[in-house]
């Protein structure tokens, strides 16, 4: 427990001695001992092959199946004791103090949820009763509800208090993690009801269909993790292009979610827009780089190369079937609100909704991120360009969204750069990204 801040020692402390009240003061002399073993073997294999989430370190536990039928089969005092099995868990790197907060928040959530399954009337049909599971399936529901909730609401608790994680963050993907919860918790009802039939036998049947859940989880998230990879790929090839623009592709990602989550869009129109920020400026790809990194002034045939590199983006990634309305965002992040951008020229809610958010995350980060012929400009400077921007070039609401989330969060702007001594760099000397430094075309003077 070193390094635990003091409130979450006292809550982990307090979480164990609630559990370990419970089960002192409850009374087994009614309770099947041979169920809570075999329960308690299924328990632990589950136990040693949690299933990974497409949520950062998020992973959930099979064992939900034999808590859930613990409940149904052993009731509140049986369940909560089944929940202590989670002290001697098949996850070996997990240290003792996480073996007990883990034991304790079982038991508490198998104890709460076989009290609601009392109080549903769960337990007041017999087991050899015609349509049990009939019966049986509304309180388990509620059971499993309850169990749920208080298993994320205690390991929520123990996260914020030891500041592994935000409360925004926690509430975000609580829905995906509850999503996990709640389908391996189901398993539980299938065991109960085919325990009545064949016995314990029960839990070996249950297996297969448990572990082909978890393969079909795995397998999402291995997909997921082939999207991210094929993204960096891509930002890495745009990137290679000029070296001040590392990471720029990633910090506009990172803003476009910040707005995102800022005015309420749903999660997978989040993870949607993370791709387009990612991608947004791999039409750069299509454009030569002596253009990119010309410093005198563009001619026409260059700018407008340079304005064709959002339709040259869409050309590059339209088959990639996973971006969805992210093609939409990489299209048109170079749109103004006046109908001066381009490619296309749309003006106000013309312009899609990914493209406007983009658009704003795109231009902070430029402003802050040192370039060849300038050095980054200060946060504050950067909000003023974004202010004088609003209704002209950016959509005011996405602004004011975006300087909610920067006062809220914060903005970590990129390192200086630091050229390597072995090589020679070549650096574009205009961007097209950066509406404070408009560009500069033969003849016309400069375009914004």
């Amino acid at each position: 427990m070193r390094g635990l801040p003091l409130a979450a020692w006292a809550y982990v402390c307090g979480v164990a001695a609630l559990a370990a009240g419970l089960i002192a003061t409850s009374s087994f002399h009614e309770l099947d001992w041979y169920k809570l073993a075999v329960l308690a073997v299924l328990f632990l294999i589950c136990d040693s092959a949690p299933a990974q989430l497409n949520v950062e370190r998020a992973r959930v536990s099979l064992s939900f199946a034999a808590s859930l039928a613990g409940v149904v089969l052993l009731g509140p005092a049986g369940a909560a004791l089944l929940g202590l099995c989670a002290v001697v868990t098949g996850q070996r790197f997990f240290a003792p103090v996480k073996r007990l907060f883990n034991g304790a928040q079982f038991a508490l959530s198998g104890y709460t949820a076989g009290v609601v399954f009392d109080l549903l009337g769960g337990h007041r049909y017999e087991p050899r009763q015609p349509r049990w599971v009939e019966h049986v399936s509304v309180p388990f529901l509620g059971a499993l509800g309850t169990f749920v909730l208080v298993n994320l609401t205690l390991m929520g608790g123990v996260l914020l208090l030891s500041r592994q994680a935000e409360l925004r963050e926690l509430l975000r993907e609580s829905g995906q993690l509850a999503f996990g919860c709640l389908g391996y918790g189901m398993f539980g009802l299938l065991i109960a009801g085919l325990w009545q039939r064949v016995g314990p036998f029960a839990a070996v049947l249950v297996l297969l269909p448990l572990f082909i859940a978890r393969w079909a989880m795995e397998q999402a998230h291995a997909q997921q993790q082939a999207h991210a990879a094929t993204l960096a790929a891509l930002c890495q090839a745009v990137e290679t292009k000029d070296y001040y623009t590392r990471g720029h592709s990633e910090r506009v990602s990172r803003g476009s979610v910040m707005i995102a989550q800022e005015i309420g869009m749903r999660a997978d129109r989040v993870e949607a827009i993370r791709y387009a920020g990612m991608l947004h400026d791999v039409g750069k790809l299509g454009v030569p780089t002596k253009v990119l990194q010309k410093s005198g002034s563009l001619t026409e045939e260059e700018f407008a190369a340079i304005q064709l590199h959002p339709m040259r983006g869409l050309e590059i990634v339209r088959e990639i079937g996973f971006l969805d309305e992210a093609l939409a965002g990489i299209m048109h992040h170079h749109e103004k609100m006046n109908g001066r951008g381009y490619p296309m020229g749309l003006a106000g809610d013309e312009i899609p909704e990914f493209a406007r958010v983009i658009s704003v995350a795109d231009a902070f980060d430029s402003m802050t991120s040192t370039r060849s012929y300038r050095a980054a400009r200060t946060i504050e400077e950067a909000v003023e360009e974004l202010r004088r921007g609003m209704g002209d070039h950016f959509d005011p609401a996405i602004v004011e969204a975006f300087l909610r989330a920067l006062g809220r969060d914060g903005w970590e702007p990129p390192q200086p750069v630091v050229l390597p001594d072995d090589d020679v760099v070549e650096t574009t000397q205009q961007d097209h990204d950066d509406p404070s430094t408009p560009i500069r075309v033969a003849g016309d003077g400069v375009r914004r």
